[in-house]
C-alpha cells in the first residue's frame, strides 16, 4: 500500500509541473501590466516604474521566472501578493476554512440526495419513482450553478425572505450556497448509483442472498451497495474536484469569503503571484483527494489489492 502511495504521487508531480507551467505563462498572454496590481492608483515616473519591475523580477525572461517560482514553491514558499503585501499562504490560510465548509456541506448533499435518489431508482426501474428520480437528475446536469444560485437567491431570500441572501458567518448563509453546487454533483451521482445499482441487483450472489431468505435491508446494504459504490467513489472524488473548480462561482453569486472568491479577485487585479499559489494549492488538493479515493477502494472491497 506505501509503496502504490508513493508511486501515485512520484507520477502526479508532472501533472502538477505541468498545471503550474500552463498557469504561469497563461497569465502573461493577458493584456495588461502585472505592475498595476503593485502601484494601485498610485501615479509614479517610467523611473520609478522601471526600478519597481526590476525589484519585482517582471524584467527577467519568463522561464527565469518560473524557475524562481518553482524554487520557492518547492520550499513551501508561494511568493508575496501584490495586492494585499502579504504571503500567499497567509491569504490562503485565511479563506481556506469558508472554502472548505462550503465544499464539505455541498458534497455531503450530493452525495446523501445522489445516492438516495440512485438506489430508490434502482429499486424500481421504469415506475414512475425511477422516472421522477431521473428528471430531477436530468434537471440538475442541465442548468448551471450560477443560474441556480440566483433562482435560490431570487425565491428563498427576494421573495420568501426565508433564507438570508450573502455573507459568511452563521449556517443559515451556508444553506443556499451549498444547495447550489451540490445539486449538479447529486444529479451526476444519482444517474451513476442507479446504473451501478441495477447492474449489481441483476448479479447470481444477490439472487443467491435472497434465496437463503436474508432480509430486504441486509441484501441491498450489505451485498448489492458495497459492490455498486466503487464506481461511485470514483466520480465522487472527481465531482470533489468539481466542487472545488465550481466554488468559484457560487462564493461570487453569495458574496461569500473563500478561495474562489479570492482567485476572481486575483484574476481581475493581475495579482500573479496569489493566482499561481492559488491554482498551484487547488491542484495538489485535488490530486491528493483522487489518492484517498484510489485508496479507500481497497477498505470498500477487501478482494482489491494494492500489489
Amino acid at each position: 500500500m506505501i509503496v502504490y502511495i508513493l508511486k501515485r504521487l512520484l507520477a502526479s508531480l508532472p501533472v502538477i509541473i505541468g498545471i503550474s507551467m500552463l498557469v504561469f505563462f497563461s497569465l502573461y498572454l493577458i493584456p495588461g501590466d502585472p505592475l498595476t496590481a503593485v502601484l494601485g492608483d498610485a501615479v509614479v515616473s517610467q523611473a520609478q516604474a522601471a526600478q519597481l519591475r526590476e525589484q519585482y523580477g517582471f524584467n527577467d525572461p519568463l522561464p527565469v521566472q518560473y524557475l524562481r517560482f518553482a524554487g520557492r514553491a518547492l520550499q513551501g514558499d508561494l511568493g508575496r501578493s501584490l495586492q494585499y503585501k502579504r504571503p500567499v499562504l497567509d491569504e490562503i490560510r485565511t479563506q481556506l476554512p469558508a472554502t472548505i465548509q462550503l465544499t464539505l456541506a455541498s458534497m455531503l448533499i450530493a452525495v446523501g440526495v445522489g445516492m438516495s435518489l440512485g438506489i430508490l431508482a434502482a429499486l424500481r426501474p421504469h415506475s414512475w419513482l425511477d422516472s421522477l428520480s431521473m428528471a430531477v437528475a436530468l434537471v440538475g446536469v442541465s442548468f448551471p450553478s450560477f443560474w441556480v444560485g440566483l433562482m435560490m437567491l431570487l425565491v428563498f431570500s427576494l421573495f420568501l425572505g426565508w433564507l438570508p441572501a450573502t455573507g459568511t458567518e452563521g449556517w443559515q448563509r451556508l444553506i443556499m450556497p451549498a444547495t447550489t453546487l451540490g445539486f449538479g454533483a447529486a444529479a451526476i451521482i444519482a444517474r451513476l448509483t442507479r446504473s451501478s445499482m441495477l447492474e449489481v441487483l441483476r448479479q447470481g450472489y444477490i439472487t443467491t442472498a435472497r434465496a437463503k431468505g436474508l432480509a430486504a435491508p441486509q441484501v441491498l446494504l450489505r451485498h448489492a451497495l458495497r459492490n455498486a459504490v466503487i464506481p461511485v467513489l470514483t466520480i465522487v472524488g472527481l465531482q470533489f474536484g468539481n466542487l472545488l473548480a465550481g466554488a468559484v462561482v457560487v462564493e461570487t453569486v453569495f458574496s461569500r469569503q473563500g478561495v474562489g472568491r479570492l482567485l476572481v479577485a486575483a484574476i481581475l487585479g493581475r495579482d500573479f503571484p496569489l493566482v499561481q499559489g492559488l491554482v498551484l494549492f487547488v491542484a495538489t488538493v485535488y490530486v491528493l483527494i483522487n489518492l484517498v479515493v484510489d485508496v479507500s477502494y481497497a477498505v470498500v472491497d477487501p478482494r482489491i489489492r494494492y500489489d
